[in-house]
């Protein structure tokens, strides 16, 4: 069964990212942003710029080879205190995996992200748009050609 395919503009992208930092507003603050590298690197700048904070890291985490996702491997960790409260921001919840993930290694972390589908929704503290399991959402950077 082919999963249908949901694509997202940069302007949709771009306006829901500030939805969720319009979002995010009352909950803060936060000491720190940390990105779900790749896909949240463009929400948490929008996320960042929109809450005036500068301080920003990066968890980088691999688990998706096109559309099928594998076992989570981490190649970079965020170097904040895990005592400390770090938002931390991704494009998308899936299936929650890497949500688990990041919750085991940052337990006090708040994971925000711009879209969640069915399965993962309820592990995001915070998203702004909700889409069926069985689509794949087509980011921006991802289409070719564009």
């Amino acid at each position: 069964m082919e999963r249908e395919k949901i694509k997202i503009s940069w302007e949709e992208f771009h306006r829901d990212s500030v939805r969720l930092a319009e979002k995010l507003r009352p909950l803060g603050p936060f000491k720190a942003i940390g990105a779900v590298t790749r896909g949240g690197l463009i929400p948490a700048t929008i996320v960042a710029m929109e809450l005036d904070m500068r301080l920003i890291d990066t968890i980088c985490v691999a688990s998706y080879d096109g559309m099928h996702q594998g076992d989570i491997c981490l190649l970079k960790e965020i170097r904040q205190s895990h005592n400390e409260q770090i938002l931390v921001i991704d494009d998308l919840v899936d299936t929650g995996k890497t949500a688990i993930f990041i919750k085991n290694k940052m337990p006090n972390a708040f994971l925000a992200t711009v879209y969640a589908k069915s399965s993962g929704a309820a592990l995001s503290d915070l998203y702004v748009r909700n889409f069926p399991q069985d689509s794949w959402l087509e980011f921006p950077w991802e289409c070719k050609p564009c």
